[in-house]
C-alpha cells in the first residue's frame, strides 16, 4: 500500500503565502512537494517529472490554471494526473466561468473537486489522501477516535440487559 512518502504533489499558486501554507500542510502529512507560481512554471515542473497529483489555483498571471489544465490534458501521459482546484474565486467573475467549464466538460479537463480558500488543512490533506488512496494504515486521527467512542457509548446505552455482559466480554477479549 502506498504511503504519503511515496507520492509527489505539485502545488500551483501565485500567492507565496498560500503556496507555502499548502506545501507545509502536505509536507506535515508526509508528502513530497514541488511548487510552481503560475501555469507556465507548473508546466515546466510536470515536464521535469510528472507528479502524482496537482493542487491548482485558477486565477494566476502568465498562464492561468485553466490554460494550464488544457495544456496538461493535451498530453496523453499526463491526462490521468488527478487535479484538485484550490481557489478563492469559485463564486466571482474571475473564476466562476472557468470552474463551470471544468465541471461541464465530461471527462476532458478532469477535476471534479475543488476547495475554496481559505482551505481547512485537515480537509485538504484528507481529500488528497483519499484521491491518492494513501495513509489508510496511518493511526486514526483524534476526531475519528472520538466519533467511534461516541458510537460505542450509544450502542452500550441502547443495549438491553442481556446484551451488556456479551459486549463487556467482547471488549475484554480484544484489549
Amino acid at each position: 500500500m502506498a504511503t504519503p512518502q511515496d507520492k509527489t504533489i505539485l502545488v500551483v499558486d501565485d500567492e507565496d503565502d498560500v503556496r507555502e501554507f499548502l506545501s507545509t500542510v502536505l509536507e506535515d502529512s508526509g508528502y513530497q512537494v514541488v511548487t510552481a507560481s503560475d501555469g507556465e512554471d507548473a508546466l515546466s515542473r510536470v515536464e521535469e517529472k510528472a507528479p502524482d497529483l496537482i493542487s491548482l489555483d485558477l486565477v494566476m498571471p502568465k498562464k492561468s490554471g485553466m490554460r494550464f489544465l488544457h495544456d496538461l490534458r493535451r498530453r496523453q501521459e499526463w491526462r490521468d494526473i488527478p487535479v484538485v482546484i484550490v481557489t478563492a474565486h469559485a463564486n466571482d467573475d474571475l473564476g466562476r466561468g472557468d470552474l463551470q467549464e471544468i465541471f461541464a466538460d465530461k471527462g476532458q479537463l478532469g477535476p471534479r473537486m475543488y476547495l475554496e480558500k481559505p482551505v481547512d488543512p485537515e480537509q485538504y490533506s484528507d481529500l488528497i489522501s483519499e484521491i491518492l488512496g494513501v495513509g489508510l494504515e496511518q493511526e486514526l486521527r483524534e476526531h475519528e477516535v472520538e466519533r467511534m467512542r461516541h458510537q460505542l457509548h450509544q450502542l452500550a446505552d441502547e443495549a438491553d440487559a442481556s446484551t451488556l455482559p456479551q459486549l463487556l466480554r467482547l471488549f475484554r477479549s480484544v484489549r
